[in-house]
């Protein structure tokens, strides 16, 4: 076994603390990253305080994950000691499913392996990227191209293709209008990818506060949610609508900026229920829909995409023992728009 230094949560109202974890020693078909960065998600919050159901502690999060290749097993042929690659929110599939097959490993019929908090082939507890070291079997790697730098890349593993991949099945692009709810570490990629894509983008936000940002990113226009004008006067207008925000929100409003046949996809994940009147679907055609990161295959397309049209995430690094009070910003909406971890500082 492999001893690396990590930062954990040990139960849900405790603060993260520094401390070392086990690593499995590199298999014939496993690639030891030495981790250089990763980003905070605000799924780490919620996995880490037990916010969708009680968790198994400890807990290491971190799914955001990017660096370079320390050893490599004696089967591995994609991957060589000295490249640049990432991990993002899933580290094993059974591989064998109609969904694996397809390429979708993040929708596996018989269950995926996330990077932290699943149940690995060993029955061990997976632990994930806010630590200096990780062992992941090859065809959960991807490689990071040389047009992005690595503590821009991280969040691309999870943020970057939870965005990228409805675009993409949406049609985002030319003659395109595409809505973006909320401008956060989510809706900032969405407005950079869905404006490279050549979409008409349009950012829709709780107030105007960000309003120079989203137009530097990309958007071509933006509006503040909490003006009921708003809701009047975009009526009808976009083909797509992704949901960016983890809050519940009134889905028949956001619905009725949608044009015939237009879809409102949600990526963000609410802890309550939401609802709506389902007139507000079959009275022109209209599509509610969710979407969950995206497969390998397409993760890699992604990061393709973005060193093509140099695309990286807007960061801020931290040390690690900034970590709890990221996470504290983090739920005040503090962040222009994804923190990355330095994991340097945890060595």
């Amino acid at each position: 076994m492999l001893t690396v230094n990590a930062y954990v949560a040990t139960a849900a109202t405790e603060p993260l603390a520094p401390t070392t974890v086990e690593r499995r020693e590199v298999g014939p078909h496993d690639v030891l990253i030495e981790i250089k960065y990763c980003g905070i998600c605000h799924s780490d919050i919620s996995h880490a305080r037990s916010e969708w159901g009680k968790q198994v502690y400890p807990i290491v999060p971190g799914h955001e994950i990017a660096g370079i290749v320390a050893d490599v097993g004696s089967e591995v042929g994609r991957f060589a000691v000295g490249d640049r690659v990432g991990v993002g929110c899933l580290v094993e599939s059974c591989r064998e499913c109609e969904s694996c097959l397809k390429g979708e490993e993040q929708y596996c019929l018989n269950g995926n392996t996330l990077t932290y908090g699943g149940i690995d082939k060993d029955g061990t507890i997976t632990q994930g990227g806010y630590s200096t070291h990780v062992v992941v079997t090859e065809d959960f790697v991807v490689r990071v191209p040389r047009g992005i730098a690595l503590d821009e890349a991280a969040p691309l593993l999870c943020a970057g293709i939870t965005t990228y991949s409805p675009l993409r099945r949406w049609g985002a692009g030319p003659g395109k209008k595409v809505a973006v709810i909320g401008l956060g570490g989510l809706g900032h990629l969405a407005v950079k990818l869905a404006h490279a894509m050549g979409a008409e983008v349009t950012v829709l936000s709780q107030s105007l506060k960000k309003m120079d940002d989203g137009l530097r990113l990309g958007a071509d226009h933006y509006h503040a949610t909490s003006d009921p004008a708003t809701f009047e006067q975009l009526v009808g207008t976009f083909d797509l609508i992704v949901n960016t925000v983890s809050a519940k929100l009134d889905l028949d409003a956001y619905l009725g900026l949608l044009a015939v046949n237009g879809a409102l996809v949600n990526v963000g994940a609410p802890a309550e229920p939401l609802s709506l009147n389902v007139f507000s679907l079959i009275m022109r055609g209209r599509s509610y829909a969710g979407s969950l990161i995206g497969g390998i295959r397409e993760t890699q397309e992604m990061l393709d995409f973005c060193a093509e049209h140099g695309i990286g995430s807007e960061i801020e690094v931290i040390p690690a023992d900034k970590i709890n009070e990221a996470y504290d910003r983090v739920l005040a909406s503090d962040v222009r728009y994804r923190f990355v971890i330095d994991t340097s500082t945890l060595a």
